[in-house]
């Protein structure tokens, strides 16, 4: 039996999308791939699903980034229908469902289908999935994206439509297009009802060490507060929506707001609040109720639309992931809101007619903003994007046709965690084990804390650490363990979510009845979970105390905690505030941890060995008992002979061969060597400290055993190690390419400087000699076959330096005579012949030179 059409001229009555579904049709008859661009508020949302559903049998899967927002557009649309909810139109997120075998249209989040297609790679039976709110650029979005690529590949007759309020359209189109082929494009514009705006900048600064400040949020409240009055005695009718960047701010402000005035139904919208409040603030009101004040978050921004608003005020800031590669963590950051997400919040204004929105920041702060805000793939952890990708088969996205690609450095991360946890191979292929975890609904970690922590603590605390760790809970005081004792007593909005949570996370390992280790078991289910967060306190004082994570990362915490002599850390963010304790860092969530729990969580990462360093020429060793980068004990002990090789080893290459005092001898032979190795090459050896740090091995083995058995460095003999390098059999010749010394005509035997090893390679061999004893010397003597001129410094009967020559002949026909003419006087007893080429010396010369 056909199941009976939607009646899209009753859904669509007021919204101007209608007027786009005839254009719509004609897309999706020539393309089964349409992107779909139009502001918020014109009714995609509401008629793109419906539509869909009429011109196909299957079902028609409609995607939105948050939970609350396919909530909303569910109840719309089942209302708009005059169907139950569930039956025709439902909704699945994440531990709430509502649908049925028969329902035609199904909204979820982003998440459920991905999890949904690791089981159902065909989606069998869906004929269309519609991916709202593209340009949010959420990770799990992108990711939906590229899966659906290649599901096309497979299922041409499957329908994808992606739909935004402000859309890079055609570089979509591009990405899920076909065969090169870009999918065609429907471009709903509609004239906007006129805007104003103004500028309400904040005496005091935004956003501090700390986080928003006090101060910005009284200047916040105070001017929705005052605009809301001002427009209400002009429109009763009109309400007001305020824009924070995330839920604590909301709840301060709109404190703040009832604090300062009782004749506003202040009502807070943000994903943390039941989904009955959600519900009534998205419903509107009756003319007979009071003006509502309406403060939220960026879920207000495009996602959901809030009837009545005629006047935005926004703080023009926003929260959004971002990565810390340093310290290997993401957290949360607060900053200024791109320009276009602005456009967007201020939008909400007109929707229904003119508005106005006022910006609490000045123009020129404005126009620094980012134009669009950074697509979440890039800045946050990767550890579950990586694992579901995976899971389907396209490690780090490999093949698949993505908006961005996956950076590589998070990428790595997100890999080596997984590996670490046994999820993927060498290769990065998925395992059993990842598998198992990609079925737990919740991060990669949690859910591996959730397995392996149910047989130790019992599935039922595991689980209520686990919800509380994957929720969107603020932990006082950091402390999970009294954050678990206030929710179990609870009655709140969020202790009944988190105890749903639980209840869903605990079905989904074996029940442990036997176990139950209540509080003293948080510790080590977090531990499982991060185990490279266990931390060390190092420093406490009165603010708090610091403490040193197995990841090398310090952080600061305050409150109880502070008095933990170990933590199992969850959450930690950067930071620069008094918590921190100058470390940069603060731990938002933790539980205190037993050396019996480390060993049971992270014995991977324990070590027990003997460091060894050579300092002050001799070795020293200790045994260290580590994990990761924290130093559980220390004791001195005796190196053994290969930890003090190591040792030795380590040192020469972190401070060179200058810790060694080269004797004379050694110095002239490394010179020798060195100046071979640059004219000749090989055989003869890298003598430069790069050569012969590579090649210890190979020359000082035997004086490394000395100095690893305790010999002080001064007292080796580096020259008969520098001899073992010597080239067999050319070594034969050393004297005779690079002697040591230079025999003179007067028959002295002068000892020949030659350059550093690491000089300029153009530098000479020098031969400083008194002038007389060159006498009847025409040509320069060359070393190395002939291909070095020696460099001669020639010098007075009394050593003062007289020339610089590589050429005798010319000198003796030049230079000379000055400087004949200048010291004949000055040494008359010396000889100064007119021809000194041909005036070989005499042994009275001799004798004289000699003792002068």
């Amino acid at each position: 039996m056909t199941p009976a059409a939607f009646d899209l001229a009753a859904i669509g009555a007021g919204l101007s999308f209608a007027a786009a579904l005839d254009e719509l049709s004609a897309a999706l008859d020539a393309s089964a791939s349409v992107v779909v661009s139009a502001p918020p508020g014109t009714g995609k949302t509401t008629l793109v699903p419906p539509l869909m559903a009429s011109r196909s049998a299957g079902r028609v899967i409609v995607t939105q980034p948050r939970r609350v927002a396919a909530r909303a557009a569910a109840r719309r649309l089942a209302h708009l229908d005059g169907s139950p909810l569930g039956t025709r139109v439902g909704f699945t997120v994440r531990g709430e469902r509502s649908a049925g075998p028969d329902t035609r249209v199904e909204f979820v989040t982003a998440g459920v289908l991905l999890r949904r297609m690791l089981d159902d790679p065909g989606l069998d039976g869906v004929d269309a999935v519609i991916i709202d709110e593209v340009h949010e650029r959420a990770l799990e979005t992108d990711l939906l994206i590229g899966l659906l690529s290649e599901v096309r590949e497979l299922r041409d007759d499957l329908v994808v439509i992606a739909m935004s309020a402000t859309l890079d359209a055609a570089r979509i189109a591009t990405v899920i297009g076909t065969d090169d082929v870009p999918a065609p494009i429907v471009d709903h514009d509609v004239p906007a009802f006129p805007l104003s705006a103004r500028w309400a900048p904040s005496p005091v600064p935004r956003i501090d060490e700390r986080g928003v400040t006090w101060g910005f949020l009284d200047h916040v409240a105070s001017t929705a507060a005052s605009a809301a009055q001002e427009l209400t005695r002009r429109d009763p009718q009109a309400d007001v929506l305020v824009f924070a960047p995330g839920a604590r701010e909301v709840s301060e402000i709109a404190l703040r707001i009832r604090d300062a005035s009782d004749a506003f139904d202040v009502r807070e919208l943000h994903g943390q609040i039941p989904a009955a409040e959600q519900d009534a603030v998205i419903r509107g009101r009756t003319p007979d109720h009071p003006p509502r004040i309406i403060v939220t978050t960026s879920l207000a921004e495009s996602s959901l639309t809030v009837p009545g608003v005629r006047l935005v005020v926004d703080s023009c800031l926003s929260r959004h992931p971002q990565r810390d590669a340093a310290r290997g963590m993401t957290g949360l950051v607060t900053t200024a809101a791109s320009r276009s997400s602005c456009v967007q919040r201020a939008g909400r204004a007109t929707r229904q007619g003119p508005g106005a929105v006022i910006r609490c920041t000045d123009e020129r702060s404005y126009a620094a903003a980012p134009a669009r805000p950074v697509p979440e793939i890039a800045v946050t952890d990767l550890a579950d994007a990586a694992l579901l990708l995976a899971c389907w088969g396209a490690p780090g996205a490999a093949g698949l046709r993505m908006i961005d690609p996956l950076p590589a450095e998070n990428l790595a991360d997100a890999t080596a965690v997984l590996h670490g946890l046994g999820a993927i191979d060498d290769e990065g292929r998925v395992t059993a084990e990842g598998r198992a975890l990609a079925r737990i609904p919740t991060d990669p970690r949690l859910a591996r804390a959730l397995r392996d922590g149910s047989p130790a603590v019992g599935s039922r605390l595991a689980a209520e650490v686990v919800a509380v760790l994957g929720g969107d809970l603020r932990i006082v005081e950091a402390d999970v363990s009294q954050a678990l004792v206030a929710l179990r007593g609870g009655r709140t909005p969020d202790a009944r979510r988190w105890r749903a949570d639980a209840d869903r996370l605990e079905r989904m390992v074996r029940r442990t009845p036997g176990v139950r280790a209540d509080l003293d078991g948080v510790g080590l289910v977090i531990a499982l979970a991060f185990p490279q967060r266990i931390a060390r306190r190092v420093e406490r004082s009165a603010e708090g105390a610091t403490f040193l994570l197995a990841s090398g990362t310090r952080a600061g915490v305050r409150g109880p905690l502070a008095g933990a002599e170990w933590l199992a850390v969850a959450d930690v963010a950067r930071a620069s505030t008094r918590a921190a304790a100058g470390s940069g860092a603060i731990i938002r969530s933790a539980a205190a941890l037993t050396e019996a729990q480390i060993e049971h969580a992270a014995s991977h990462l324990m070590t027990d060995r003997v460091e060894a360093e050579f300092v002050g020429g001799r070795v020293q060793a200790r045994r260290e008992r580590r994990i990761g980068a924290i130093l559980r004990s220390s004791a001195p002990v005796r190196a053994s002979a290969q930890e003090g090789r190591d040792a030795v080893r380590r040192a020469l290459r972190r401070d060179g061969l200058g810790m060694f005092t080269w004797s004379g001898s050694a110095d002239a032979l490394r010179r020798r060597l060195a100046l071979l190795r640059r004219e000749l090459g090989d055989p003869w050896p890298d003598v430069s400290d790069t050569g012969l740090v590579a090649t210890l091995d190979a020359w000082l083995a035997p004086e490394l055993d000395v100095l690893a058995g305790g010999a002080p460095a001064g007292r080796l003999d580096l020259s008969s190690a520098l001899r073992r390098l010597l080239p067999w059999p050319e070594a034969v010749r050393l004297d005779e390419l690079a002697p040591e010394r230079l025999e003179v005509p007067s028959g002295s035997r002068v000892r020949i400087d030659y350059p550093e090893p690491d000089d300029d390679p153009t530098a000479r061999p020098v031969v400083a000699v008194k002038l007389q004893e060159c006498f009847g010397w025409a040509e320069i003597p060359r070393l190395v076959d002939g291909r070095v001129p020696v460099l001669f410094h020639l010098l007075s009967p009394a050593g003062r330096p007289l020339a610089v020559t590589d050429d005798l002949a010319s000198f003796w026909s030049g230079p000379y005579g000055q400087v004949r003419a200048e010291m004949r006087g000055r040494y008359p007893r010396h000889p100064w012949p007119e021809d000194p080429w041909a005036a070989a010396p005499t042994k009275h010369t001799k004798n004289r030179v000699a003792r002068d």
